[in-house]
């Protein structure tokens, strides 16, 4: 399921019961929730905004715990509802949840259950996914977060297939995004699925953004490892990988280095990252090749010998799967943006040979010193360990748009 994804047929046949109504939106807040995520459905569904072309919808602020709400800078919020508001909405918006490793309130979650059963729209922008998953609404779906994250749901919810690369994920009657900008994207989505692409164009206008974002999360993914990895052993075989990448090795040996099997060591690393290890080391190749391509002037052909891939074929074929552009135009395109060494100073100079990855050998001499083997690894699987849905293969799938 993917950015902008088809509703799926039994979510979409499901009819709301009792009092609720399709134009209500509850929006569902915690204390401790950032006020920027909180913000955005407030604003997307809570001004009125029909001379613009924009149907309206009904806005009722819950609280989804005692109040008043802290948020972010110390500011305290009243929600004038409670609770029990929920029973009337067509639509609930969790914008985001506190703290990834706290579980959200009991009565909050069999408010959000009830109201799934009942036919209403759930939706969890950013950390709103974790109260989403705590409900089990997420169980057997694909569901999104913010890419930082997104191992640390992967892990706590295994029957969750989180999928980091996408913006937002539509999966009918529970939808889910990533970080603070993707919100905005889901909303326009929830509006140009209700009221159309008109509808949801104008809104866009108004809020000075673009109507449909392409792409996903791949671009601004880092390279950060969730804490508890950097002490297991497993970390030293991951360190190794990183300071190997521009040879050719599998998976096979990085299993024979662990001293397990393929079976157990695949168990072991999705166990701990939410991930693959086939998938986590192609997106290690990748990222290897991104920066290679931004700060040397490396051929295509060069930078795939460089980065492990057996052939310049394969680095395009995965780069543009992760990246949605060529090696080429990546290169390109980042150069255009970027002004070249000298320039407003005369002739340009040619761009330098920099290598900055750990054990990568540069143009010349040996090696980069690399850092050490556990602090390599602290800083390389995090969000990538879950670059793919969890609960299948690992290996990438077809997007389908609609």
């Amino acid at each position: 399921m993917s950015h902008d994804a088809t509703t799926a047929p039994e979510a979409a046949a499901r009819k709301l019961s009792g009092r609720r109504r399709r134009e209500i939106v509850a929006v569902l807040l915690f204390s401790g929730g950032p006020i920027f995520e909180s913000s955005i459905p407030l604003s997307v569904f809570g001004i009125d905004r029909q001379d613009a072309g924009v149907p309206r919808y009904r806005l009722l602020v819950c609280s989804g715990e005692e109040g008043p709400l802290r948020t972010t800078g110390g500011l305290e919020l009243t929600a004038p509802h409670g609770l029990e508001a929920i029973s009337r909405a067509g639509t609930v918006v969790v914008p985001a949840w506190r703290s990834i490793t706290s579980p959200p309130p009991e009565e909050a979650l069999d408010a959000l259950r009830r109201a799934h059963e009942e036919g209403a729209r759930i939706v969890g922008l950013c950390t709103g996914a974790f109260v989403l998953a705590a409900a089990g609404l997420l169980d057997g779906r694909p569901a999104t977060t913010h890419w930082m994250y997104a191992p640390t749901l992967a892990k706590r919810y295994p029957s969750v297939h989180v999928d980091p690369r996408e913006l937002f994920v539509d999966d009918g009657d529970v939808l889910t995004s990533a970080g603070t900008a993707a919100g905005i994207d889901l909303c326009l989505h929830i509006v140009r699925t209700d009221h159309g692409n008109e509808a949801a164009g104008a809104l866009a206008r108004r809020l000075v953004v673009p109507p449909r974002r392409s792409g996903g999360q791949e671009r601004y993914l880092d390279r950060s490892l969730p804490e508890e990895i950097g002490a297991d052993p497993l970390a030293e075989v991951v360190a190794w990988a990183l300071e190997h990448l521009h040879e050719q090795f599998d998976v096979e040996t990085l299993a024979a280095r662990a001293y397990m099997s393929r079976r157990t060591f695949d168990r072991r690393f999705r166990s701990l990252t939410g991930s693959a290890p086939l998938q986590w080391l192609i997106t290690q190749r990748v990222l290897q090749a991104q920066r290679l391509l931004e700060t040397s002037d490396y051929s295509v052909d060069e930078v795939a010998g460089r980065c492990g891939f057996r052939s310049p074929v394969a680095l395009r074929g995965h780069f543009r799967r992760q990246l949605g552009s060529s090696p080429a135009a990546y290169r390109a395109a980042y150069r255009a943006r970027r002004p070249q060494p000298g320039e407003g100073q005369g002739k340009p100079e040619k761009p330098e040979r920099s290598v900055e990855f750990a054990g990568l050998p540069g143009p010349e001499g040996p090696p980069v010193p690399a850092q050490s083997r556990r602090t390599a690894a602290a800083t390389a699987l995090g969000p990538h360990a879950a670059s793919m849905p969890t609960g299948h293969s690992g290996l990438p799938g077809p997007r389908t748009a609609s």
